[in-house]
């Protein structure tokens, strides 16, 4: 056997070592021996790096698979429907304009911070774009999808943009790096709220009222039964297969009829499998069907989303991630920029911190970190981080989208 073979080739074997992998990281997550390492080490980066520590070892290889492939032809786009259908537009207005302005601005912060990083890291180290022949900006892209709606957003660029293996992994470091530093950041300053509150003139009465409205319209759970979950699996595949179908004919006639729109990634099928996907579950939202979301549509969802994080973790060369320093530097421009962004729109409005932290974490950090702080100002204030986090489920892959184009031109 030759050095560079991996020990086992065989998918089904890799898939249970996957899934054993995820089994293990959310049970220790329960284990308090542990709790202290998870208060530091987030449990998706451990999905993310495990796979890739396996695959850098030869103990698994993506290069003999085809479980990425698979998982974001099919995974993918069931996993976006899911987490749009359960979107309540009317609870989230029922959030006030404040906490709309200071969400809405702190991603047009994240849209603005990425190019701005992108032009100080070229400025500091013009090579670091293309170095080894990799275009650096298709990685930076899928951050812009992670830090304006979450971890499923920045697979559907990952799927766009098409970054090569060890460029993905040098921009997941960044992305949970400085994330994972302004959780922190906002979390030491909650016990600070009311001072700031204070400074800013902020009228903090209005969270309570809203707690009570989330609490009394949120949709109760229920435990579906074997009918249920055929028709919630029917759905979500259902709409996947309907994504592939319009993709298989949209795609290359763009590409023969409109080569030019090729630059922007509307020749891709990738694109059009992830568009029409997540604007289906945007429709149907508006519908009956979004009672699926009772049966456990976004908990799936989370699943097929973590078995796909881990068959992404398989190409990474994680030996490789901290071989361009330079995206350090890009990293931190870039959550300076959305801060400022999301302060001075608090600030404008007189928003609460409560808006500033969360609505910023709901950028940056999707549904489990926007939860988290705002479950850190009082437990039942829980539902508004996902309300806004969803919300930014909504938007990210546009929204990532259009930075990536724009890092495009710049890099170009």
């Amino acid at each position: 056997m030759k050095s560079d073979t991996p020990i086992f080739t065989n998918d089904a074997i890799v898939l249970g070592i996957l899934l054993g992998t995820l089994a293990i990281i959310f049970y220790s997550t329960k284990v308090k021996t542990f709790s202290k390492f998870f208060k530091v080490v987030p449990p998706i980066l451990l999905c993310f790096f495990i796979p890739g520590l396996l695959s850098s070892f030869n103990v698994i290889s993506a290069a003999e698979s085809q479980l990425d492939e698979t998982a974001s032809r099919f995974l993918l786009p069931c996993c976006l429907v899911f987490f749009t259908l359960g979107i309540d537009f009317q609870s989230i207005k029922k959030l006030g304009s404040k906490a709309l302005f200071v969400f809405l601005i702190g991603a047009l912060g994240v849209m603005a911070g990425g190019p701005l990083g992108l032009m100080v890291g070229k400025t500091i180290d013009p090579g670091f774009l293309n170095r080894n022949g990799e275009e650096v900006w298709r990685g930076l892209a899928t951050i812009a999808g992670s830090w304006t709606g979450g971890n499923a957003n920045q697979l559907a660029l990952k799927e766009i943009f098409q970054p090569a293996p060890n460029v993905f992994a040098q921009t997941s470091v960044i992305d949970v790096l400085f994330s994972e530093l302004w959780l922190g950041l906002l979390l030491y300053f909650v016990g600070k709220a009311t001072i700031l509150d204070k400074k800013m003139k902020a009228d903090a009465t209005v969270i309570d009222e809203i707690r009570i409205k989330v609490e009394t319209d949120g949709i109760k759970q229920k435990n579906p039964d074997f009918q249920d979950l055929t028709i919630l699996m029917a759905v979500g595949f259902g709409i996947t297969a309907f994504s592939h179908l319009l993709a298989d004919t949209i795609a290359p006639f763009i590409e023969t009829n409109y080569p030019a729109l090729k630059a922007y990634s509307l020749a891709s099928k990738s694109f059009w499998i992830v568009t029409i996907a997540s604007s289906t579950g945007l429709v149907l939202s508006t519908t009956r069907a979004r009672q699926l979301e009772a049966l456990g549509a976004t908990k799936f969802g989370t699943l097929f989303l973590y078995i796909l994080i881990t068959t992404i973790g398989m190409q990474l060369h994680i030996f490789d991630a901290f071989s361009n320093p330079t995206l350090l530097i890009v990293g931190l421009v870039w959550i300076l920029t959305h801060a400022v962004f999301t302060l001075v729109a608090a600030w404008l409005v007189k928003a609460p911190f409560f808006f500033t932290a969360v609505g910023s974490q709901a950028n940056v950090g999707g549904v489990a970190s926007a939860s988290v702080v705002a479950a850190a100002f009082h437990p039942s204030l829980a539902p508004i981080g996902v309300l806004l986090a969803i919300l930014g489920n909504a938007i990210g892959t546009y929204c990532g989208y259009i930075t990536g184009l724009i890092m495009q031109w710049i890099a170009n």
